[in-house]
C-alpha cells in the first residue's frame, strides 16, 4: 500500500508549482501542531496547498499524501497505513477528502495519541464540523477556513500584477488617493476586476477560463449530491429541495427576501427542517444569509444571496436567466466581510459603517448627512470623499 501511494504522490507533487502560494494558510501548515487541518468547498484549492505545503518542506521519503477517497484507500484503514509509514520512518501524514473516509474522526484520533513524533495534516469539506464529533478532536486539531481568491490574490496568479493588502480603515480613510494611484498604475486593473467577477474566486482560471463555469457547476452539483448526504443525516429525497431552492433564488434576480411560512409550504417541510437546510446550505457556502441590524438581531435571515458573484453567473448561466447587476454588486460586497447585516438605511452595515452600493453615478441621496457613511460604487477610481471605488474591498485579504 506504501509504494502505491508513494509511487502517486510522486507525480502530483511533480506538478504542482511554487509560483503562486497562499501563505496564509502554508503558515498554518507549516506551524508545530501536530494535528492541522483544511477546511472549504471543492475547487478553493486544498489539495493544491497540502502538496506546496510538502514539496517547500519535506524530502519524498518524509511524507505521505493521498486522497481518502482513492479506490484502494477507501477499504483500507488510515490508522493502518499510518502504523506502516511511522515503521518506516515516515515523519508526515497527509489525507485529502478526509471527509469520504467512513470513520475518519475515530481512526485520525488514534493516529494522533498513538504516534507522538507524526506530523497530520488533513483537508475536508467545508462542512465538517471537527467540534461536533464526539472523539474530542477540538482539542486536538487546528483548523483553517480556506475562502475563494480576493480579487488582490486574484490579480496576482492571473496577471502577475502585485497589490497591497488593505485593511478596511485604510480604505474608508485614503480611497481616493488609493484608487487613483493603483488604476493609473494598472490600467487593466478595472476590467480584471470585472472578470473576476465572474470567473475569478476559484482557480479553475487556470487550466481553462472557457470551462470555467462548467466546472464550478460541477464541483456544486457534487456538493449537493454528494456532500450534503454524506455529512447530514438527510434522505436522498431531500436533495431536490436544496436545488428547488437555489432555483428560486437565481429566479428571483435581486437578493430573495425570505418567507419561511410560504416555503415551508411551497416545501412541504417542517419549520426546523426548513431552518436546517437553510444553515446547510450556508455551510457548504454557496448561499450567504444576510440578518437584519438592530439592536436585538434576529437569527432569521433577511435575505439570502449567493456566496459570491462566480456562483451567481454560474446559475445565472444554467438556467438561461440574465443577472441584476445590483445583485453582483451587492454579493461581491457581501463577499468581502465576514459580519455584514442589511440596514434600514443604505444597504449594508459593518459595524458602525454605512454603506449605499451602486453604479458609478450613484448619489448620496439615501445616506445625507449620516456619520460613518459611504457609498461604494463601481467604477475604475473617483476623486470623491466618501465615495469608494468596489473593487478596493477586494484587496482586503
Amino acid at each position: 500500500m506504501i509504494k502505491y501511494i508513494q509511487n502517486k504522490q510522486i507525480r502530483l507533487i511533480s506538478s504542482i508549482s511554487l509560483n503562486f502560494t497562499r501563505d496564509k494558510y502554508l503558515g498554518k501548515l507549516i506551524s508545530k501542531n501536530r494535528l492541522v487541518g483544511l477546511i472549504g468547498q471543492r475547487g478553493v484549492g486544498k489539495t493544491t496547498l497540502l502538496l506546496q505545503y510538502l514539496k517547500q518542506n519535506f524530502k519524498a521519503t518524509e511524507y505521505l499524501y493521498f486522497s481518502a477517497d482513492d479506490i484502494y484507500i477507501i477499504n483500507s484503514s488510515i490508522y493502518d497505513i499510518a502504523t506502516e509509514f511511522v515503521r518506516l520512518g515516515g515523519k508526515v501524514i497527509v489525507i485529502d477528502e478526509i471527509h469520504k473516509y467512513k470513520n475518519w474522526a475515530l481512526e485520525l484520533k488514534s493516529i494522533y495519541d498513538s504516534f507522538p513524533d507524526l506530523l497530520v495534516r488533513f483537508s475536508g469539506s467545508s462542512m465538517l464540523n471537527i467540534l461536533n464529533e464526539k472523539y474530542d478532536l477540538s482539542r486536538r486539531a487546528v483548523i483553517s477556513y480556506v475562502t475563494p481568491l480576493s480579487f488582490r490574490e486574484y490579480l496576482k496568479l492571473s496577471a502577475d500584477i502585485i497589490l497591497p493588502t488593505l485593511t478596511l480603515d485604510e480604505i474608508l480613510s485614503n480611497a481616493s488617493e488609493l484608487s487613483s494611484t493603483l488604476a493609473l498604475e494598472n490600467p487593466e486593473l478595472y476590467k480584471n476586476f470585472l472578470k473576476y467577477l465572474q470567473i475569478g474566486f476559484y482557480p479553475f482560471f487556470i487550466e481553462d477560463e472557457v470551462e470555467y463555469k462548467n466546472k464550478l457547476f460541477n464541483a456544486l452539483d457534487k456538493i449537493i449530491a454528494e456532500d450534503i448526504p454524506s455529512l447530514n443525516k438527510i434522505d436522498y429525497t431531500h436533495l431536490s429541495i436544496f436545488k428547488k431552492f437555489i432555483a428560486k433564488l437565481i429566479y428571483s434576480r435581486v437578493p430573495y427576501k425570505v418567507n419561511i411560512t410560504a416555503l415551508c409550504k411551497e416545501f412541504g417541510v417542517s419549520h426546523p427542517t426548513l431552518a436546517t437546510y437553510i444553515n446547510i446550505l450556508e455551510e457548504t457556502k454557496i448561499i450567504r444569509p444576510i440578518r437584519k441590524f438592530s439592536t436585538n438581531i434576529s437569527k432569521k435571515p433577511e435575505k439570502l444571496l449567493f456566496s459570491n458573484t462566480n456562483i451567481l453567473y454560474t446559475y445565472a448561466d444554467e438556467f438561461s436567466i440574465e443577472v441584476d447587476i445590483g445583485t453582483v454588486r451587492e454579493t461581491f460586497f457581501a463577499s468581502c466581510f465576514e459580519n455584514i447585516y442589511y440596514s434600514d438605511i443604505g444597504d449594508f452595515r459593518v459595524g458602525e459603517h454605512i454603506f449605499e452600493i451602486g453604479g458609478k453615478n450613484k448619489s448620496f441621496k439615501q445616506i445625507k448627512d449620516l456619520p460613518h457613511s459611504y457609498v461604494v460604487v463601481d467604477t475604475d477610481y473617483t476623486m470623491e470623499t466618501n465615495k469608494i471605488p468596489m473593487w478596493l474591498f477586494g484587496l482586503m485579504v
